[in-house]
């Protein structure tokens, strides 16, 4: 199973890229997609749109997986946040591959074992699962490759409790 996790954002969008057979992870590829902030926000939506499309295409992920909810006290920031949340998902969308969407707390939990577990924490057990000398940088990087595992161990889960085909 090849998973996209995708950590959105309007000034940097993080991707990770995972293979898993279902117990060991590799990664493929991690980045973010960094927009100048002087370009209008159509237009980084666009560019957005354009290079989460240009990802799936070039490492034909069998799923995408995107964070569910936001919490933030700015309406204007998750107004934006939405934004480029859908720009992802109609890429995926038109790519015709699966997305599936967790709340961070599924992501911690399944990351580091405990819903509640801090930034930090999270960056150092994906180091950890994916076997890398050093933390994911940047951090929008570390939080998309941790949706990537979220959607691989929920899938896993899913098909040892027999609602899911063979990963």
């Amino acid at each position: 199973m090849r998973v996209l996790g995708i950590d959105c954002g309007s000034q940097s969008t993080g991707f990770g890229i995972v293979d898993s057979d279902g117990q060991d992870h590799r990664i493929v590829a991690f980045g973010a997609l960094r927009l100048p902030a002087k370009d209008a926000f159509s237009r980084r939506l666009l560019e957005i749109h354009k290079k989460i499309a240009q990802l799936i295409l070039d490492y034909e992920p069998d799923s995408v997986a995107v964070e569910d909810q936001f919490y933030l006290s700015n309406f204007k920031s998750i107004l934006k946040l939405g934004q480029v949340k859908g720009a992802v998902i109609l890429a995926a969308e038109q790519a015709g591959v699966p997305i599936s969407e967790y709340s961070p707390l599924a992501i911690k939990n399944a990351v580091t074992g405990y819903g509640r577990a801090e930034k930090h924490q999270v960056q150092v057990m994906v180091k950890n699962i994916l076997k890398m000398s050093e933390e994911p940088k940047p951090h929008d990087a570390g939080d998309a490759l941790a949706l990537a595992i979220c959607h691989i161990h929920t899938m896993g889960t899913r098909q040892k409790l027999g609602l899911e085909e063979r990963i």
